[in-house]
């Protein structure tokens, strides 16, 4: 293996070896009680998060990508779930404004607790990571710009998706079952 992805990968387990677990705990909490999940994300980070969406989706809950067409309202009993990075974009913050005044709950994932973000959310799932926001300055990563962050969502999404899935008793079949035969 190359010096640069031993770096690459040390670098992503050193950023989700400091994911604390009662974070993971609490989001995998709010998404276990939702009624139905609306998911969004800018960027790179937007990816991540659509691959979260299809995930909860293999396991058989209500979930969407925000901007689909066949995106429900959110209300009571529902769950924004949005990843900001750098602690908070224009469209989160507006989507976590529409969510909360239409009685759904907010969660959101993020390098910046204190972020503006933060500050709107019901729960924060924190990934210390680098993000856009802090790509400059001598302790840098070696993945360029936020990579280090969007790499981090793609493993802890699918760890968030292992533990969801013995929570809800779901099995790898069941899972299996709802992926598409369109392709």
């Amino acid at each position: 293996m190359s010096v640069l992805f031993g770096r690459a990968l040390d670098e992503l387990r050193g950023c989700l070896d400091k994911v604390r677990g009662s974070d993971l705990d609490a989001a995998i909490d709010e998404i276990a009680k939702a009624d139905r999940i609306a998911l969004h994300g800018v960027g790179r980070e937007g990816l991540q998060i659509k691959g979260l969406a299809m995930r909860l989706f293999h396991l058989g809950l209500k979930s969407s990508v925000v901007g689909d067409m066949t995106t429900p309202p959110v209300g009571p009993g529902d769950l924004l779930i949005v990843s900001a990075g750098p602690g908070n974009f224009a469209t989160i913050s507006a989507l976590m404004g529409v969510a909360r005044t239409a009685g759904a709950r907010t969660l959101l994932v993020t390098a910046e607790p204190t972020g503006g973000a933060a500050r709107l959310a019901d729960t924060v799932l924190v990934v210390p990571a680098q993000t856009m926001a802090s790509d400059q300055g001598a302790s840098t990563s070696v993945l360029p710009m936020g990579s280090l962050y969007e790499g981090a969502l793609y493993v802890l999404f699918e760890v968030l998706i292992l533990n969801l899935r013995e929570r809800l008793g779901v099995s790898a079949a069941a899972m299996r079952a709802n992926h598409t035969n369109l392709e």
